[in-house]
């Protein structure tokens, strides 16, 4: 197995910036899927909405991509981020696909449904483990750079957003600290509350399969989209609302600042404004945290969800790493 270190720039000037804080390992509960053989950047070219043939082109490739699988009608089926782990052009192509765990046979069906007599082998990593390290900010060790990446396959940063830090995958029962000296092993719960918390959806609870489009969920924003690639599943309808220049719903990061009902939020539920109008709908969330699909016209209104007696208000905010045109 290749043994790969990478770090970002710009991670390495916000990590600066919180010299003095140890960075959270958390375990991540998603599926590593092997794509491997001479057909398999352009294999997925052709399912994926990122330009894959990056992973594989000469000079100097991103280690990693986001990108959405979409149905004919153009609605998210999969989030995936891929990972390069062949060093160079010259070696066979081989790429690692990260998913929701509970679409791993799903996408394996689609994958191979497309497959024909591409030159490509498809097969899950169970040997692997996959984590998020994000820096933290309770004092602690000086160190929050990864200093010895020896033991690991692949360090990289999350290519969706600067604010999620970096990926890991290393071999199962790799000693995280020799990885990243002075890291601690997190609790998940805390790394869910840090994508709610920055407006960063992922897995099937966040992007629920055949209803999600793309652009309302930020795709654009997070680096997860090509609009010069050509031609893919669900292309057609992506592209025309891009050019229209029209999204009248986003997913936003929402917190409520009043204790919550004991049952929690259900998923899906209805969000109104104060008057009655309808908003948009609560996907997901942990604690007082969630992301929602809001009509972008109500966004900044006070908001509520009607639970039977129980009227829960709520906030939404615009993610400071969004770009500055996108907040108005």
């Amino acid at each position: 197995m290749l043994v790969r270190a990478i770090t970002a720039p710009g991670l390495r000037r916000w990590c600066r910036g919180r010299r003095g804080a140890a960075a959270a390992c958390f375990p991540l509960g998603r599926a590593l899927l092997g794509v491997r053989g001479a057909d398999a950047a352009v294999f997925l070219q052709g399912l994926l909405t990122n330009d894959v043939t990056q992973l594989v082109a000469p000079g100097d490739a991103p280690p990693a991509l986001y990108a959405h699988a979409l149905n004919v009608q153009g609605r998210c089926l999969y989030d995936v981020i891929l990972y390069r782990l062949h060093g160079s052009p010259a070696e066979e192509p081989h790429l690692l696909l990260e998913c929701d765990s509970s679409v791993l046979d799903s996408i394996q069906k689609h994958l191979k449904l497309y497959k024909i007599r591409r030159k490509v082998t498809i097969a899950p990593c169970p040997e692997l483990s996959l984590w998020a390290v994000i820096p933290g900010e309770q004092p602690g060790d000086s160190s929050s750079l990864p200093k010895c990446a020896d033991p690991a396959l692949l360090l990289t940063p999350d290519p969706r957003a600067e604010v999620m830090g970096w990926r890991l995958i290393a071999k199962k029962g790799a000693n995280l600290s020799e990885i990243i000296p002075g890291s601690q092993v997190g609790d998940v719960q805390d790394y869910h509350r840090h994508r709610y918390k920055q407006g960063i959806p992922e897995g099937v609870k966040d992007l629920p399969p055949g209803i999600a489009l793309p652009l309302e969920s930020n795709l654009a924003f997070m680096n997860g989209i090509s609009f010069t690639k050509g031609c893919y599943i669900g292309q057609e309808l992506t592209a025309r609302t891009h050019h229209m220049g029209v999204i009248r719903k986003r997913l936003l990061p929402v917190a409520f600042p009043e204790p919550l009902p004991a049952a929690g939020i259900p998923e899906g539920a209805d969000i109104l404004t104060e008057s009655g109008k309808p908003a948009g709908k609560f996907r997901a969330g942990g604690g007082e945290l969630g992301i929602a699909l809001l009509r972008l016209a109500h966004a900044n209104e006070p908001l509520c969800i009607n639970l039977g007696e129980d009227r829960v208000k709520l906030k939404a905010t615009t993610p400071q790493w969004w770009p500055k045109a996108a907040a108005k």
